[in-house]
């Protein structure tokens, strides 16, 4: 049985306009579940760089763990305070960064590669009780191939690294891709993000740093991944400074935060 040339093209359009509706429909339905996700899988990777994350993971005990020692804040990162009436439970440092409307164009030429910066970000305050035991800033930055997104924890002298993670990345797998290794990232704890004067001097160099005591702003290099490496090493230093977290971490040494 033949079909005229009008019947297939019909026929081929009202298929199109069904898979569309159901494609839509099926998004907009998934919506409110996929920011959930989102959310959760945030509040994962705080918690494990604040060393707080549950085993077994649920969502439940992810959900209880981080409303009882994550204090999140949102900071102008131009004055480093503290911004008061900010709604931390919907605000995306993303969302922010990428709207022209509350960002700015990165210095040009930056060695992270950063391209825009968002007016506010968002800290966590790792607490128990009122006392706040450590500060999670969110860190990105090119890689070889991708950007890297990460959390740094510092301890609230705002200089002592209490860990490091990436959460979010494509780098090669079994080199660059070693950011995730748990040893790499365990060489972190305890070296000395700035210096005396404030600056950042944190690196990671090639080949083997001394101890966090003898060697306190150099880590460990990645093996067959210098560009990744470095790419690190300038992510951190720009976060770290004037255009990053700088002014933030001035008021933290201070004690104005």
């Amino acid at each position: 049985m033949s079909h005229s040339n009008a019947y297939i093209v019909g026929f081929a359009a009202a298929v199109c306009v069904v898979c569309s509706i159901f494609v839509a429909g099926s998004a907009v339905a998934l919506k409110d579940r996929q920011e959930a996700n989102k959310v959760l899988d945030r509040q994962k990777n705080v918690l494990a760089v604040a060393g707080h994350l549950p085993e077994p993971a649920t969502a439940q005990a992810v959900q209880t763990s981080f409303s009882q020692y994550i204090r999140p804040k949102v900071v102008d990162l131009e004055t480093g305070a503290y911004v008061e009436d900010a709604d931390v439970a919907t605000f995306d440092q993303r969302e922010r960064r990428d709207d022209p409307a509350t960002s700015k164009a990165a210095p040009s030429g930056n060695p992270a590669k950063v391209q825009r910066l968002p007016d506010q970000g968002l800290v966590y305050q790792v607490v128990d009780g009122e006392q706040v035991e450590m500060l999670i800033l969110p860190v990105e930055g090119k890689g070889l191939w991708s950007t890297l997104y990460g959390f740094l924890a510092l301890a609230p002298d705002g200089t002592t690294i209490k860990g490091l993670t990436f959460y979010e990345h494509a780098e090669t797998p079994g080199l660059g891709g070693e950011v995730d290794n748990p040893r790499w990232k365990a060489l972190w704890v305890g070296r000395k993000a700035l210096d005396d004067k404030g600056e950042p001097a944190i690196e990671v160099i090639k080949g083997a740093a001394g101890p966090a005591a003898e060697d306190p702003h150099r880590v460990d290099g990645l093996s067959g991944a210098t560009l990744t490496a470095r790419g690190v090493t300038h992510l951190m230093k720009f976060w770290l400074g004037d255009d990053g977290w700088g002014p933030y971490l001035d008021r933290v040494r201070g004690g104005g935060a």
